[in-house]
């Protein structure tokens, strides 16, 4: 059964509500205030099954400038962005900021529905119809189909619902391979069962028993139940509107824009790295340090953006950035995320997650910039061995390349298996890698510290494990313990006991001290 997303988009009051609600029967309202007001003021949820098996999940969001965070937090997981404008007003801001969004988070594919067809002429509906064309040239949705559409009638209903499930059967399938992910977007609890966590599984497959985690906080928990659409199910699977009833989790522990996760599977953090476009409507340039709203998946943080390598980034530009971020993030390379000015609040750019674990460069340096390229630009292989160069003597356990890359756990193991054989890395054991690199400054290091110890030390018959090992740099055990293995095995470095030395060493005396010994002899 395929599972598609379809996120609304739009101004408020063009109707997009209303379609949904026509389109499956759903008011996607669940609010008071949103019915006492009548407009969205948080996410709604319906779904339409096809035929097939085909089920297209809806997303409604609120279209109300107010509200846009809302917005960005059903956006995150959407396959099809649904445009929703009115026929009687055309294009309005809100509908530009709403498509900038689906364009900043890659949205590949799309449809516009021109509403409220009932209440203009034919002639004019073709004049908005040229409106829209010209608002989306340039964009995903430049060849999208663009339908008028009455939920009051029901006219053109028939070819939407038709359109919807054309394009959601030309989505590719999400990756199954990857870590699975739940950003949560609503929590609520139910009677006689608890707390419940509801979001769009972006990624991989949870069941239910699964030892599960809450990030960033650290909570750990277990899948009590699973629901899909209502319907209670063993195993959820990316692309599925998902409901987890977590075991011994208080409602008040946990919020929008946390994330499900297996247990021990992501890494919070507080620093990262990324690509940065502005949106030429950008009102001004974005300067070093300035604050900003980082938004990923349902999370939202402020951050302070520091562009790599100049001091300031103008509107339609794009360039590499850190974000210092002022609450933890879970996020992996190749997440989309948007960026927000911090006053007045108005949706200014994106960009890409590169590395949730950047390195300690120069911001101002080339290295930096020249690791930023190589993990924006680079094959597979090329930023997996890029990540690992840059963990040093310490090397990575396979479960931290794993948080901190974008492969899941077959091509990562796959790419590990190319680059050891092509010599580049080096496997410790099977849960730990080192890069060639790493391994032969540890090398040379290792030697060299015995050599000059046997120099300064002619009579002591070798140096303690342990005291060798923080000479050259405090490398990790396993990865100590496996240089020296190979040393021994070449036979360099004979180990006795706690004791390493050269194989090549041995005690001798200078002719001073074999003077004093040959007299002591003659003497006894």
């Amino acid at each position: 059964m395929r599972h598609v997303v379809v996120g609304t988009a739009g101004h408020i009051d063009h109707g997009k509500t209303s379609l949904v609600k026509a389109l499956t029967g759903t008011d996607t309202d669940r609010l008071p205030e949103e019915k006492a007001r009548g407009i969205t003021i948080d996410l709604g949820f319906a779904f339409l099954e096809e035929s097939d098996g085909l089920v297209i999940e809806i997303v409604d969001v609120p279209g109300h400038e107010r509200f846009v965070k809302n917005m960005l937090a059903g956006a995150g997981g959407i396959d099809l962005a649904l445009l929703v404008v009115a026929a009687d007003e055309g294009v309005m801001p809100q509908t530009r900021e709403h498509l900038a969004i689906c364009q900043l988070l890659r949205i590949k594919a799309g449809l516009v529905v021109l509403t409220k067809a009932d209440m203009v002429e034919p002639d004019w509906i073709e004049l908005v119809r040229d409106d829209v064309r010209r608002a989306v040239d340039a964009t995903f949705l430049a060849e999208a189909p663009i339908l008028a559409v009455s939920a009051k009638t029901g006219d053109g209903l028939a070819e939407l619902r038709a359109t919807l499930a054309r394009l959601a059967r030309a989505v590719p399938a999400k990756d199954p391979d990857r870590t699975a992910r739940l950003p949560i977007d609503r929590v609520f609890t139910v009677r006689g069962f608890g707390t419940v966590v509801t979001g769009t599984l972006g990624s991989g497959r949870f069941a239910v028993d699964e030892r599960i985690e809450i990030y960033p906080r650290g909570i750990q928990s277990k899948v009590r139940g699973l629901q899909v659409h209502g319907r209670s199910v063993e195993q959820a699977e990316a692309g599925q509107r998902t409901a987890v009833n977590l075991q011994g989790v208080e409602r008040a522990a946990i919020e929008r824009g946390d994330v499900v996760a297996p247990a021990g599977t992501l890494v919070p953090t507080l620093l990262l790295d990324g690509t940065l476009e502005l949106l030429e409507e950008a009102p001004r340039p974005v300067k070093t340090r300035d604050r900003v709203r980082f938004h990923a998946g349902t999370q939202e943080v402020m951050a302070r953006v520091l562009p790599v390598g100049r001091p300031e980034l103008e509107p339609g530009q794009s360039c590499r950035a850190r974000f210092r971020l002022e609450a933890p993030v879970v996020a992996l390379p190749g997440d989309r995320f948007v960026v927000r000015s911090y006053s007045p609040i108005v949706t200014i750019g994106g960009g890409t997650v590169l590395d949730i674990a950047p390195p300690r460069f120069k911001r101002k340096g080339p290295a930096l910039a020249e690791h930023l390229e190589l993990l924006a630009t680079g094959g597979p292989a090329e930023v997996l061995e890029e990540h690992l160069k840059q963990t040093g003597a310490a090397g990575a356990r396979v479960a931290d390349l794993r948080a901190r890359t974008p492969f899941g756990p077959e091509q990562l193991g796959r790419l590990l298996g190319e680059l050891q054989q092509a010599g580049r890395i080096l496997a410790v054991d099977r849960e730990w890698y080192l890069h060639r690199d790493a391994s032969d400054r540890l090398r040379t290091q290792t030697l060299g510290v015995l050599e000059a110890f046997h120099r300064e030390n002619p009579l002591r018959a070798g140096i303690s494990r342990e005291e060798l090992r923080s000479r050259v740099g405090q490398a990790q055990e396993r990865v100590f313990g496996q240089l020296l293995t190979t040393l021994e095995a070449e036979g360099l470095v004979t180990s006795d006991r706690d004791q390493v030395r050269l194989a090549a060493h041995r005690i001798r005396l200078s002719a001073e001290q074999d003077r004093v010994v040959k007299g002591l002899e003659a003497d006894y």
